[in-house]
């Protein structure tokens, strides 16, 4: 696995996979042609359905200027290695082809391209939580001290950048009002979640504080606001929603919350290495169900839990997201994306809790229930993986067509 700097990525939203990868890939080829005439980028399969939706097309158009570049939409092709496929290809003067490369968003902002060149080198010698398990029990270890032996001191310093980006989020969104971008009218709702919190009594604090982050974070997301992939940008409210709410709760320290960021970053580590964390590869499991077993593991960890309590956390948060669909309504991180992010942050607490009240046993591991997101994500039919052609947003689409006499 690599080191969770590649799962903690600090950028631009809505899409991880479809505006972060495509602006970076854009940003290779670019680097690597850049006295090209021109420029074609064809767009296949995911990226290519909701990519209006999602602004692939400003995020490419960003780094290759619209008046040399010509885009492609291809929605019912793939490339072989992933449904977010992308072929970029520069031209010279006289249209002779100079370079031709095809590469894949594969969540979180990742990329990977057919010769299977990764970007960054394995940092980490376990790759499922049970040899780790094992690992720390033998040697006296917590997890997050397990990702301080395999990191270097680097990945705390940008863990200390990924809090603070993090806490900026939610202040920038718990101030903001008015409509998100993107024409389905959708209003913020951070602020007045936060400000109805603060004026509650005790039994309504807490899950309206815990929505009001969530809430702040995934809207900022919405409206293209600088976030923290955790591990996508869709689901990008839970894991700081959890901490935040926790932070202010147990009086958590920032050396505390880093090392929660620590394990709930080797958490999602291990679902993006053994299955997948992209939308269009294997459903909202992938980003919200994820997601959640990161914010419980790293919940867990706070509230003074073992390694077995956290493991048990996070497989009890990912189990229970299995099947979850990802059917963007209009192609944008809205609906149903934002309130997704407060209810798994209300689940991950609730997760943490129920592994706390035992000894850390059960039947079923994370590593297990991670290779079943993997089978069941594979299962599901394209329309329910990030195509908008299925679920939610075809119900949307179905009234909108209706309201308007289409």
């Amino acid at each position: 696995m690599k080191s969770i700097q590649e799962l903690y990525r600090i950028g631009v939203g809505p899409s991880s996979s479809h505006t972060m990868g495509p602006r970076r890939a854009a940003q290779i080829f670019r680097q690597q042609w850049p006295d090209a005439n021109t420029y074609q980028v064809t767009l296949f399969g995911s990226l290519a359905a909701t990519g209006r939706g999602h602004l692939t097309d400003q995020a490419i158009k960003s780094v290759l200027e619209p008046e040399r570049l010509k885009l492609l939409w291809k929605p019912n092709e793939l490339l072989p290695r992933h449904p977010n496929g992308m072929r970029f290809e520069a031209f010279s003067a006289n249209g002779e082809l100079l370079k031709r490369w095809d590469v894949y968003s594969v969540g979180g902002g990742a990329l990977l391209d057919d010769d299977e060149q990764a970007e960054a080198d394995e940092v980490y010698g376990l790759n499922t939580m049970k040899a780790i398990l094992d690992y720390c029990k033998e040697h006296g270890l917590g997890l997050w001290e397990y990702v301080r032996e395999c990191e270097d001191e680097s990945t705390w310093e940008h863990l200390a950048l990924v809090w603070k980006t993090m806490q900026d989020a939610i202040e920038r969104g718990l101030h903001a009002e008015g409509v998100l971008p993107g024409g389905l009218g959708l209003a913020r709702k951070s602020w007045a979640f936060y400000r109805k919190a603060t004026l509650a009594g005790d039994y309504l604090q807490r899950p309206g504080l815990l929505s009001a982050y969530a809430l702040a974070v995934s809207e900022e997301n919405a409206s293209g606001g600088v976030i923290v992939t955790a591990p996508t940008c869709g689901s990008c409210g839970i894991v700081p929603a959890t901490l935040k709410y926790l932070q202010g709760a147990l009086s958590c320290n920032e050396d505390t919350i880093l090392r929660a960021l620590a394990t709930a970053g080797l958490l999602g580590n291990l679902a993006k290495f053994n299955a997948s964390i992209s939308g269009a590869e294997v459903g909202c499991m992938g980003e919200v169900g994820v997601a959640c077993a990161m914010a419980a593991g790293a919940a867990a960890q706070l509230m003074g839990g073992t390694p077995r309590q956290i493991e048990y956390a996070a497989e009890m948060a990912l189990e229970h997201n299995l099947g979850l669909t990802c059917d963007p309504v209009a192609g944008l991180v809205q609906i149903p994306c934002i309130e997704r992010n407060t209810f798994a942050a209300a689940q991950a607490l609730a997760s943490a809790e129920y592994a706390l009240f035992t000894d850390g046993s059960h039947r079923i591991s994370y590593d297990e229930v991670v290779l079943v997101m993997r089978e069941t994500g594979h299962a599901l039919p394209s329309l329910y993986r990030e195509t908008s052609t299925g679920g939610l947003a075809a119900a949307y689409s179905r009234r909108k067509k209706q309201n308007t006499g289409g």
